[in-house]
């Protein structure tokens, strides 16, 4: 059996090792449309780690294939990765000081078979100067990020405070992971090599 990873991302290539479990990268080549808004953003982000995990499913029949996206939520509008520097000035701004939500749909899919669920975390920015939002930029942070941001981002230090999985934000829950790959039919142990940040995670107590 082989768990494959339908992402590019070094970030989520980094959270689904913790699993403890070798897998293969093979990015599902798809269109990311998102629209400004929607009443239901939660029901985006699942339907496009659904489209991901399906389309690198139907080339690996026999394999366990994980899929993710990420958005984040502004007031009822919905923040994709920017595409310009004018872009991320623009979503840093908005967020500075605020709250927000991460949301991440995550698909596990194996032949033509689905599972799918999302976990959303609420972020408050810290109150970052039009300076650090400058240098961000020169540096190419933004622009591979839902919201212009990572929270572990360690010159930005772009988050004062969280309430929900921190791995969520960085682009894939590991708990959430985890249980949709039991779900599925894997028999995973729970995962061991954990830090600190997920062993604590209310996800980590919740039911399977």
């Amino acid at each position: 059996m082989t768990l494959v990873l339908a992402s590019a991302s070094p970030r989520r290539r980094e959270l689904l090792a913790w699993l403890g479990v070798p897998f293969e990268i093979d990015p599902a080549a798809v269109e990311e449309p998102l629209p400004e808004r929607h009443p239901h953003p939660e029901r985006v982000a699942r339907a496009l780690a659904r489209h991901k995990a399906a389309a690198v499913a139907q080339r690996r029949p026999g394999d366990w294939v994980v899929a993710a996206d990420t958005v984040v939520v502004f007031r009822g509008r919905l923040l994709g990765k920017p595409e310009t520097a004018e872009d991320a000035r623009a979503m840093l701004q908005l967020l500075r000081g605020r709250w927000h939500r991460v949301i991440t749909g995550v698909a596990v899919a194996r032949g033509r078979r689905l599972w799918v669920d999302h976990a959303t975390t609420w972020v408050r920015m810290r109150a970052y100067s039009e300076a650090d939002i400058a240098a961000s930029i020169a540096r190419g942070e933004p622009f591979d990020k839902a919201g212009g941001y990572a929270i572990q981002d360690p010159d930005l230090r772009p988050v004062a405070e969280w309430r929900g999985c921190y791995c969520n934000v960085v682009g894939l829950s590991i708990w959430l992971t985890w249980r949709l790959l039991r779900r599925s039919g894997w028999e995973l142990p729970r995962p061991a090599q954990l830090p600190d940040v997920c062993r604590t995670c209310p996800l980590a107590f919740a039911q399977e």
